[in-house]
């Protein structure tokens, strides 16, 4: 790699291009396998700081990364890796004003649980909250199980610490007046008018719950906030370092239900009605999920009744015990007047932790199935309008069937958002033209539908160069503009949000036995990663046991 020496920007962090490092950093939780140039690890905001400046003067990508849970590959790259690990300072909290400032590399439920100390909540909940660090997380405008409650993610941001593309450091917040950053000033004079300008539905899938697809600039337009504009850009803008987040006081009580149906169709509609109830969560898991978790060697938490194509987890929150109890009895009744045929309510603290648990039991079933069959996630974010869930839900089955790959579909029902991972064998010869015509089937559905492909992941390196088929030509424009603003040189996770000219969505698939074997010590390394979900562990530490 030729640039300039690190040591005249004062960077003070370890610098690493030997194989093993990048070897370790070429995979994250998704498809992708991409070597990078390098790794670098900044001690503190100021090193981040020091490390753009460096990369500016060089011409250097730079691609930030959390915990690499990421799966739609916006956490891997060519350039630089940008590890954020260090950046793990959690503020104090402050009852009366319901915030907490917290380091990009806090994880959300180290957040969580400082919150839960003072009676409050941060209620965004993604299921990887055990290792989703809060940068990681507004940078990819990510959502979980009771955005059907609480609402986006963005709802929830009050500002964010930014490195920006000329190594200036600042915070932007909510409602406050912006700092003298040229990026901030660029996109204000340049963009901001065009945007304001746009038939507000061309930069927006109307009806759609959850977005984390091209640039928020719907909602700037909406808010005039610039922090709209940032969160959910994955790094492409500025690099996060710091946030800080709403807080709400935590619910009294909660009660949950598992609803079982013998018609996948009529699961999803009724998911629907029971957000519109107040669920505070609704989740789905389809008959290949109950099948393959039956059939493995984890045991199940609960006993299903054979036959059910699908399962609802639905949870009611309440004020006190008996308030929950009698909200998840209206859910009850909503779920029987929709078809269940089964129905298990919590009457506990210990049943409702079991109930859940088959929720949470997803990536472990799934990684149970390697290395015969890899679960790939490669239409995994599909979110449509709830008028569409079930067609939906209905399309990407068939879609399935279609490119002969069995599949399962859980996901966040109540949003009408869904995961789908196709379970491939890669010894077959045609496995991955499979994959591109599965990809290509459902995008095409997802459109059809006014959907969006990124309910909560991002786009990544997997949907960007999708995009153009999801969004308007003006807002694919507008996205450009925009990137152009805040990153001139385009040093900041380039060929995400923006496409790259002959880049496709699909290049080396890490699952691939025709790619060449990384280094014992990395493979091992990414192995523990994925077997013990350790992915909050800092990968340099792991090459060195």
């Amino acid at each position: 790699m030729t640039a300039l020496p690190l040591s005249k920007f004062g960077f003070r962090g370890v610098f690493r291009d030997d194989a093993e490092a990048r070897a370790v950093y070429s995979e994250a939780a998704g498809v992708a396998r991409i070597m990078p140039l390098a790794v670098a690890v900044p001690v503190d905001v100021d090193d981040v700081a020091s490390l753009v400046r460096w990369a500016a003067a060089s011409r250097v990508p730079l691609i930030p990364r959390g915990s690499g849970s990421s799966v739609a590959n916006g956490a891997v790259g060519s350039g630089v890796i940008v590890d954020l690990g260090r950046l793990a300072e959690l503020g104090t909290l402050v009852a009366g004003r319901r915030r907490l400032v917290a380091g990009a590399a806090v994880i959300r439920q180290a957040l969580q649980d400082a919150a839960g100390s003072q009676q409050l909540s941060f209620p965004v909940d993604p299921s990887s909250s055990t290792f989703a660090t809060i940068g990681g997380m507004v940078a990819t405008h990510a959502a979980g199980a009771r955005t059907v409650h609480y609402g986006q993610l963005r709802d929830w941001i009050a500002g964010v610490e930014c490195v920006f593309a000329d190594g200036t450091r600042a915070w932007v917040r909510r409602g406050e007046p912006l700092l003298p950053v040229p990026a901030l000033r660029r996109f204000v004079d340049d963009v901001a008018p065009k945007v304001m300008a746009t038939d507000p539905s061309l930069l927006r899938h109307s009806g759609v719950r959850k977005e984390s697809s091209g640039y928020a600039l719907g909602a700037f337009a909406r808010t005039s906030d610039v922090v709209d504009v940032i969160i959910g850009s994955e790094g492409t803008l500025a690099i996060i370092t710091a946030v800080e987040v709403r807080l709400t006081p935590r619910a009294g009580a909660t009660a949950t239900l598992l609803a079982g149906f013998a018609d996948l169709a009529a699961a999803a509609a009724t998911a629907i009605q029971l957000a519109a109830l107040g669920a505070s969560a609704v989740e789905l898991l389809d008959q290949s999920f109950l099948e393959i978790a039956a059939s493995g060697s984890l045991p199940l938490p609960i006993v299903l009744p054979p036959g059910l194509e699908a399962v609802l987890i639905v949870e009611a929150e309440a004020s006190d015990d008996d308030a929950a109890q009698r909200a998840v009895g209206h859910l009850r009744e909503c779920a029987v007047v929709g078809g269940a045929v089964h129905i298990a309510t919590a009457m506990s603290t210990e049943e409702d932790a079991r109930l859940w648990q088959l929720r949470h039991a997803a990536s472990p079933i799934l990684n149970e199935l390697a290395p015969r069959l890899q679960s790939l996630q490669l239409v995994e974010d599909g979110c449509v309008p709830p008028e569409h869930f079930a067609e939906y839900v209905r399309a990407a089955r068939t879609a399935l069937e279609r490119a002969r790959f069995k599949g399962v579909i859980f996901g966040h029902a109540g949003d009408a958002h869904a995961h789908v991972n196709a379970l491939v064998d890669t010894s077959e010869p045609d496995w991955r033209s499979r994959c591109e015509q599965l990809l290509d089937e459902v995008t095409a559905v997802v459109t059809r539908l006014g959907g969006t492909l990124a309910g909560e992941h991002g786009d990544g390196r997997l949907r960007t160069p999708l995009m153009a088929r999801t969004w308007s030509p003006e807002a694919m424009a507008l996205f450009a503009a925009t990137k152009t603003a805040f990153d001139p040189e385009g040093i900041f996770n380039p060929g995400v949000k923006v496409p790259l000219a002959g880049v496709s969505e699909l290049g080396d698939m890490k699952y691939d036995p025709a790619l060449a074997p990384l280094p014992e010590a990395a493979r091992a390394a990414l192995d523990l990663v994925v077997r013990e979900k350790g992915w909050a562990r800092h990968r340099l530490d792991l090459l060195l046991r």
